[in-house]
């Protein structure tokens, strides 16, 4: 083995049926911050390895393979029997390729990059055949408890439901993740025998290793919060506070201000500019940018929505939208897929915005609704303005050019153009084009008359 340079493989677990999850989805997609469980391990592992990693699938496979695609290689363990079988399901694809196996189980997300790479290099520098992660704990949490012998040597794991009285208080427990000798674990996985259960645990290696006279290292996990493995929902609640706590310090150290960061929920694929203000009950998901200088709350959700330098919201819901510089919108506002909103654009209470361009400096009054509209610079809606664009069957356009005043609860019939300057009537209902610099009001709307001057 070339300790200087080894051949490093990673096999990770992701093939059972995960129970006590009670739920259709298999555990290993369950999403903390918008990112399933697995593949914040195949982003800690990244940069050990030259291939991708091997993940053993089992539970609804094709699923995990559709969700991952080619970050990954698959190996199938059909019917599942255990760890130690989940890992020589591996073998035919890794014998023979390296010099070092990392094994981690699927369910232990917070496992970080540092802690994976300081575990392969104590295993190099000891010469150990196995090296497994170990944490001290009061609180057991169901794991597997280290057992030494009278030399303080490693000599076997036993699992909590096997424990005698005396091994129950141990409080140094079996984590994850495992490294081996490549060669050794090979040869060895064929020694480990079923379990009463009907199972092969890759735990038992342990116990080999130690009968043969091998060397088992341990590297102990210091932070507790590296080894929450996720079995229930209980754990996942645990799991995203801790996954929530990283990513928000992370942005708060890149300049941006939380007034309270246990009330904002950032997903994992979110980027913000410095000097932007976050209040409680944020959430910012999916592929979300947000610039420099904004103030988003109280009570705002953003999915895949592009958010300018210097724009205001509170109260709302935006889905895949844009929003460009200095836009101010809320409270109580939505915007629906295709909304953009231009420059200085203000949006009041209770609008909602549908496929939709708003211009530079257009004021959009509350209680109104736009949908696949183009509308110019510098225009009002007024209050309770409805864009009727769907006709039961199909949908239609509304163009506004610029400097057009629409007044309060106007009805505006698609398909349908307002030319510059235009005006309508508050309670007009607006069925026709409307040429530019004209006045309309009245159901159905007609240009005002304009009064004739006295002789």
């Amino acid at each position: 083995m070339n300790k200087s340079n080894p051949k490093i493989d990673i096999v990770i677990l992701a093939a059972g049926l995960g129970t006590r999850m009670k739920s259709s989805k298999p555990k290993v997609l369950h999403e903390l911050m918008g990112k399933p469980m697995v593949a914040y391990i195949l982003d800690a592992v990244k940069g050990l390895c030259e291939d991708p990693a091997v993940i053993v699938v089992g539970n609804q496979a094709d699923l995990v393979r559709e969700t991952l695609g080619n970050q990954a290689r698959y190996a199938l363990q059909e019917p599942q029997l255990g760890t130690a079988d989940a890992v020589k399901c591996a073998r035919e694809m890794l014998k023979g390729r390296s010099d070092v196996v990392l094994v981690a189980n699927s369910d232990f997300p917070l496992i970080t990059p540092e802690t994976y790479r300081s575990l392969v290099e104590k295993h190099l520098a000891t010469g150990a055949v196995m090296t497994i992660s170990t944490v001290v704990e009061e609180n057991p949490r169901g794991f597997g408890r280290i057992v030494r012998d009278a030399g303080g040597k490693i000599c076997r794991i036993v699992e909590e439901k096997a424990a005698s009285p005396a091994e129950l208080e141990i409080t140094e427990l079996n984590s994850n993740p495992y490294c081996f000798q490549a060669d050794w674990l090979w040869e060895s996985l064929d020694k480990i025998e079923k379990s009463a259960v009907g199972e092969f645990y890759l735990t038992d290696l342990v116990e080999i290793a130690y009968q043969q006279g091998a060397l088992v290292e341990a590297r102990e996990i210091t932070d507790q919060e590296e080894a929450i493995g996720i079995n229930n929902r209980i754990h996942l609640a645990e799991a995203l506070r801790v996954v929530q706590k990283r990513i928000n310090q992370h942005w708060m150290l890149e300049g941006v201000t939380m007034i309270d960061p246990q009330r904002v929920y950032i997903e994992s694929g979110v980027t913000l500019g410095r000097d932007t203000i976050l209040y409680p009950e944020v959430y910012l998901k999916g592929s979300t940018k947000v610039g420099e200088g904004c103030e988003l709350g109280p009570s705002v959700m953003a999915e895949d929505t592009e958010i300018s330098d210097f724009v205001k919201i509170k109260f709302a819901v935006l889905e895949k939208a844009k929003l460009e510089n200095y836009v101010d919108m809320g409270p109580f506002g939505h915007l629906r897929k295709g909304a953009h909103l231009g420059e200085h654009v203000h949006m009041g209470n209770f609008g909602e915005v549908k496929n939709s361009y708003l211009g530079e400096g257009t004021k959009m009054g509350h209680f109104s609704y736009l949908g696949d509209a183009q509308i110019g610079k510098n225009v009002n809606i007024g209050a309770g303005t409805i864009t009727c664009n769907f006709d039961g069957e199909n949908k239609f356009k509304t163009e506004i050019e610029d400097d057009v005043f629409i007044g309060s609860d106007t009805m505006l019939v698609a398909p349908l153009k307002i030319g510059k300057g235009a005006k309508t009537g508050a309670g007009a209902v607006v069925t026709h084009d409307v040429e530019a610099h004209t006045v309309v009001v009245g159901v159905p709307a007609r240009p005002l008359k304009k009064k004739e001057e006295k002789s």
